[in-house]
């Protein structure tokens, strides 16, 4: 029995891109097509099928530890960066500011689809969700350069709408224009979740 969902939510790729370096400078390059393979996109800094662990799961491993690469791909919506840039006052975000791997748009509140959800293109190439990525300072920095003043508030107003991460499950050829269906994990949510998150 198949344990996903294809949904009736579509997204269209309106945007593709890659950091060469994050620690030197968090700003995408932008692509027209992008070619997944397993150890996510080449050239892209956060490739590769092991990483090593940072603040994100101090809770499971010290700083540092080799694990599996499950953040080789961040995706964001564009709905939820139009009102990130509202509430900077920003008239226009270059998803480029924030590293972005792929912008869409189509899936209400993109930022919370569930954990292991699939987004899946005409290609084939899939990608599985991890989990939501939470903003940090880093694109502060780039924003701050090209829009001076809006820098600081950036991970605020970006709470809750920083996207996801993902890493490939199945190779393929993503263009922009593209548009990618998202499956969804046939499981209820699970009964002590508020209690474990208490």
């Amino acid at each position: 029995m198949p344990a996903l969902m294809p949904t009736d939510y579509f997204a269209e790729v309106l945007w593709l891109g890659r950091v060469a370096d994050s620690v030197e400078n968090l700003r995408s390059e932008p692509l027209e097509e992008m070619d997944l393979d397993f150890d996510g996109v080449a050239g892209e800094c956060h490739a590769g099928l092991t990483r090593k662990s940072c603040s994100r799961v101090l809770s499971q491993h010290p700083r540092g530890t080799e694990i599996a690469n499950s953040r080789q791909i961040s995706i964001l919506s564009a709905e939820e960066l139009e009102t990130i840039a509202d509430d900077l006052g920003i008239e226009e975000f270059d998803p480029a500011w924030v590293g972005a791997s792929m912008i869409l748009r189509g899936i209400p509140n993109f930022s919370h689809i569930p954990p292991s959800s699939r987004l899946q293109a005409d290609s084939g190439a899939t990608i599985v969700v991890d989990m939501e990525n939470r903003p940090c300072v880093l694109p502060a920095r780039v924003i701050e350069v090209e829009s001076p003043g809006h820098g600081r508030a950036f991970k605020s107003a970006a709470q809750g709408k920083r996207g996801v991460v993902g890493w490939v499950e199945r190779e393929g050829l993503v263009r922009v224009g593209d548009v990618l269906r998202l499956h969804i994990p046939d499981q209820p949510v699970w009964s002590e979740l508020a209690n474990a998150r208490a």
